[in-house]
């Protein structure tokens, strides 16, 4: 994997995408396809200021259709490249489900150690987001990414080269912009989970 340190003094944006029904309700979306609420939509709409004043060298956005458009409705739709290797957690058999329901079947189940039954576990997922940052450190300029909860706390856990386990020590909220960067060569969360209050 290229490292962060040799990209020069470039920043990578994250953001999480706005609220969904799921999401609010705490039930594991990794692929199920489902748009955000309109909440989500006004508070997608609300980090468009926020991102207008960056310019950025390249856009990635996740397939699924909530992280498309929260990219659009904060104004870089038109710019965006979609990455397969953005898409959530492959929950496999506990898609859609709540921890809570999930512990009531296997009690002590912990994601960032045990994976999920027919879908990822932590270590596919860090190896996902190393394909990305590898692109990334090829980069002159600033990037934007807009991605998933678990894939973005795993993303920023490889960025400072953590494993990829790390990433549940990152709280990551619905619609939250975080900063990736370097200070004096060393890769660094420079903002995390910023919701703007």
């Amino acid at each position: 994997m290229s490292s962060p340190e040799q990209a020069g003094e470039h920043e990578v944006v994250l953001v999480r995408h706005a609220e969904t029904e799921w999401s609010r309700n705490g039930r594991h979306t990794g692929l199920t396809d489902i748009p955000l609420t309109d909440a989500g939509r006004a508070a997608a709409s609300a980090l468009a200021p926020r991102l207008s004043a960056r310019r950025f060298e390249l856009v990635l956005v996740s397939p699924s259709i909530r992280a498309r458009e929260t990219c659009e409705l904060c104004g870089l739709g038109a710019q965006a490249q979609v990455r397969e290797d953005l898409h959530e957690w492959d929950y496999g058999e506990y898609e859609g489900l709540t921890t809570a329901q999930i512990h009531a079947e296997r009690p002590g189940w912990v994601l960032w150690r045990d994976g999920c039954p027919g879908g990822e576990d932590a270590a596919h997922v860090g190896a996902r987001a190393d394909r990305v940052i590898a692109q990334l450190s090829t980069l002159n300029g600033d990037a934007a990414v807009f991605s998933h909860g678990h894939m973005l706390r795993v993303f920023g856990a490889r960025w400072i080269a953590l494993e990829p386990q790390e990433g549940a020590r990152l709280g990551l909220s619905t619609g939250a912009i975080c900063v990736l960067g370097s200070e004096h060569d060393t890769a660094i969360l420079a903002h995390w989970n910023d919701t703007g209050m």
